[in-house]
């Protein structure tokens, strides 16, 4: 027992939580660097799964849309589909005639400006 010194066991024993400190310290800090990783691993395939989703999802909807609107052209007569026709091929060349009013607008806006 003459051996035992008491220092010498608290300095090795201070050393030793200094160095459990010191390591823990690394590891936690190669966990938070797995982690940012992982996340924004994570992050890149959510954006991925949701970009994959949107045109499955717009896929379906005009796949539902054409049908709707085969189903409504079938019910209607010869005379009914003429007419449906016609208000739509009205409606698109008043949209058409829209844009070109709002272009037109939009180049006289910017001559009168300069």
């Amino acid at each position: 027992m003459a051996d035992f010194d008491v220092t010498e066991g608290l300095r090795k024993l201070f050393l030793a939580s200094v160095g459990a400190v010191a390591m823990g310290a690394e590891k936690s800090q190669e966990v938070v660097e797995d982690l940012v990783k992982k996340g924004e691993l994570t992050v890149e395939q959510g954006k991925t799964l949701n970009q994959e989703l949107t045109r499955k999802a717009k896929e379906v909807i005009d796949g539902t849309a054409d049908s709707a609107l085969r189903a409504r052209l079938e019910a209607m007569t010869p005379e009914e589909r003429a007419a449906y026709a016609a208000k739509v091929a009205q409606m698109s060349a008043d949209i058409d005639a829209a844009a070109v009013k709002v272009e037109v607008e939009d180049a006289a806006d910017e001559g009168a400006a300069e």
